[in-house]
């Protein structure tokens, strides 16, 4: 796609659309002079430059990549007429586009009635999913892993719930066993399933946890605001397939969060909550004076905790879900080649005499150390902090990330190690890219490189 073109089209089609409703004079406040604004705008782009290269298949940090064109083509074309989603009298166009996409996104996870929309966050999305939660279980508490998104422990205190860590495994999943424990004591109404922890890319045993449900009553929520697009890899033939059970059972949960963000293309400020039943609306119910007139259809201020939302955000996932759609040939394709870079990487680590792989990975995060004499977790400590600060600074730079390990979770996974420290830093890599794939080789010779420094 050629961005500009398309942006150029974008204000055509809008400046047509405008001069329908006929000429008037914009209001000299709002008038800018092109001298002032540039002098403005060297100094914005200067700014700019002081981020890292997000787009560069190079930068295999954090969980930060542009959105596709498409997006934001999509994006800044409704933004030119910045429709609000909150109410049909905010935004017609964009709040029926919002009710598609949302729909597609259901599908992807195979439910079939549903109540759902867009947030501004996973975060939001997920307070959503624990509101509606509380209703339904006053006084009952909600259990998550110990190695879920820290937004569960917190939006439990926002919601005046009580939140329950839940230990995991050595590959980062909840441990149903330590579940079922905590669920005997009667004290959880509702169990957070992470599908892609942002730590490690982790899924929890969603299909196991729902003899859980059955036998306690308990609502199950998935988290799947970072990895809930592989759901279109589940089963799929090739070495990026993914074991189908865990994200078949999504379809028998109460309630999910997906992040469009992320895996879906989208700028930020996209994220999305699906529940399963739609009579949770009621729990939503209220009432504006000076909204919600221009239609009896159900607006989606309605079924939302937030009020005033971008329309532009429903309007760019619409336009790239017409281009890649949430299916195994569309965005699945995407996602595969990042899945296929993290596998390749893993097995050039596993040969390497100068990394070790922390844990296999499940998703796209691959999860990693250098090797140190002695090998102790505190020398792995100073070791991947030093590698992550020389590698932005290198004449051929490499853009990593930490995580912090505590001493239980890295014997747990490497006996061998001393652990003379609580926790140490590991490297951490995101190749949610799909150019990953053909430039994972170089990364990896990069920080091998680093390690002999």
């Amino acid at each position: 796609m050629d961005l500009q073109h398309w942006l150029g089209r974008a204000t055509n089609a809008i400046q047509d659309w405008a001069d329908t409703f006929g000429p008037y004079q914009p209001h000299p406040s709002l008038q800018v002079d092109d001298d002032r604004f540039a002098t403005a705008f060297e100094e914005f782009t200067g700014r700019l430059r002081e981020n890292y290269p997000f787009f560069h298949p190079h930068y295999a940090g954090q969980m930060l990549k542009p959105p596709h064109p498409a997006a934001m083509v999509g994006y800044l074309t409704a933004m030119l007429i910045n429709p609000n989603n909150h109410a049909l009298d905010g935004g017609p166009a964009t709040a029926r586009m919002e009710r598609e996409a949302v729909a597609q996104l259901a599908a992807m996870f195979g439910y079939d009635a549903h109540l759902g929309h867009l947030t501004t966050s996973g975060t939001i999305a997920n307070l959503e999913a624990l509101f509606v939660a509380r209703e339904l279980h006053p006084g009952r508490g909600v259990a998550y892993s110990a190695d879920a998104h820290y937004t569960h422990g917190r939006m439990c205190r926002v919601l005046g719930m009580e939140g329950h860590a839940v230990p995991t495994d050595d590959r980062g999943r909840m441990d149903l066993d330590a579940l079922e424990d905590l669920l005997r004591g009667g004290r959880v109404g509702t169990v957070v399933l992470t599908a892609g922890t942002t730590g490690l890319g982790a899924v929890d045993p969603i299909h196991e946890a729902l003899l859980l449900k059955e036998r306690y009553g308990v609502r199950l929520h998935v988290d799947a605001a970072y990895g809930g697009f592989f759901t279109l890899l589940a089963g799929v033939d090739g070495p990026e397939g993914l074991a189908p059970e865990p994200w078949q059972a999504i379809a028998r949960c109460d309630s999910v969060v997906v992040d469009p963000h992320k895996h879906g293309l989208q700028p930020y400020g996209c994220g999305a909550v699906l529940f399963r039943d739609p009579e949770v609306g009621r729990f939503y119910l209220h009432d504006s004076p000076y909204t919600y007139f221009t239609s009896s259809e159900l607006h989606l201020g309605e079924i939302s905790l937030e009020c005033s939302r971008a329309g532009a955000s429903a309007a760019a996932l619409w336009l790239t879900f017409q281009l890649l759609p949430p299916t195994a040939d569309g965005l699945g394709r995407v996602l595969a080649a990042g899945r296929r870079a993290a596998l390749k990487w893993a097995q050039l680590i596993t040969t390497s005499d100068r990394l070790e792989l922390y844990q296999q990975p499940e998703l796209d995060i691959v999860s990693y150390f250098p090797v140190v004499d002695p090998a102790t977790l505190s020398g792995i400590d100073t070791a991947s902090a030093r590698i992550l600060a020389d590698g932005m600074t290198s004449p051929d730079p490499v853009f990593l990330s930490t995580l912090r390990a505590d001493r239980e979770a890295f014997t747990a996974r490497h006996p061998k190690i001393t652990a003379d420290a609580d926790s140490g830093r590991i490297l951490r890599s995101v190749l949610m890219k799909p150019e990953s794939e053909h430039h994972v080789e170089h990364i990896h010779h990069q920080v091998e490189r680093l390690t002999r420094s």
